[in-house]
């Protein structure tokens, strides 16, 4: 079926998206035709809120509100910690521990040959630039366990060595309530090596 224009160029925008086929941006185009007036006006000024009012920290690169963001500006967190992130994302999700009360470094990717993403395209720079200015005393590498995240991991740990400062990564492993049965080579790998004695 050939769609009117305005909702094929709906549905094109939707897929957009990552992970959006053409059935689910259908889907979300049909989803928001159903809605009433005064909804979509809501959602269209929600998306354009959080278009203006999302800065980057100048800092550690995290989307926030403020520049610098509440994190980099809080006295009660450990500035002697930096852990680093590939995406706001994952920043999030550490955060929602409530365990880590230290610092962050958002690189905004990871280096990615194949889709050429180098090493300048991320913030690296900027982070040796906070080893150099900020009394750090750690750097937490918590990059996913992928070909991207292993070979950031790596690029880092060789630039940040000649600092003296410690540097730790976040284990890898079986997820807790997770069958061992069921675990991959690598997650089984990663669990032995991230071992600890109890």
């Amino acid at each position: 079926m050939i769609y009117p224009k305005s909702i094929a160029a709906l549905i094109e925008h939707f897929q957009k998206f990552p992970s959006v086929g053409p059935k689910s941006a259908q889907r979300m185009a049909f989803y928001l035709l159903r809605m009433s007036k005064d909804e979509i006006e809501k959602f269209a000024q929600c998306m354009i809120n959080a278009k203006e009012n999302t800065k980057t920290c100048e800092v550690c690169f995290n989307l926030s509100t403020t520049s610098p963001c509440e994190i980099c500006t809080s006295t009660s967190r450990d500035h002697s910690t930096i852990c680093v992130v590939s995406e706001t994302k994952d920043l999030i999700a550490i955060e929602k521990t409530n365990e880590y009360k230290g610092l962050y470094h958002v690189l905004q990717g990871l280096i990615s040959p194949m889709d050429g993403i180098g090493a300048d395209d991320i913030r690296i720079k900027e982070l040796l630039t906070r080893l150099t200015n900020e009394e750090v005393r750690e750097v937490i590498l918590a990059l996913s366990p992928s070909v991207e995240g292993e070979a950031t991991s790596l690029y880092l740990s060789k630039l940040i060595k000649p600092f003296g400062i410690k540097i730790s990564r976040i284990a890898f492993g079986l997820p807790v309530g997770g069958d061992l049965e069921y675990a991959d080579e690598i997650t089984i790998t990663k669990a032995l090596e991230g071992r600890r004695e109890i």
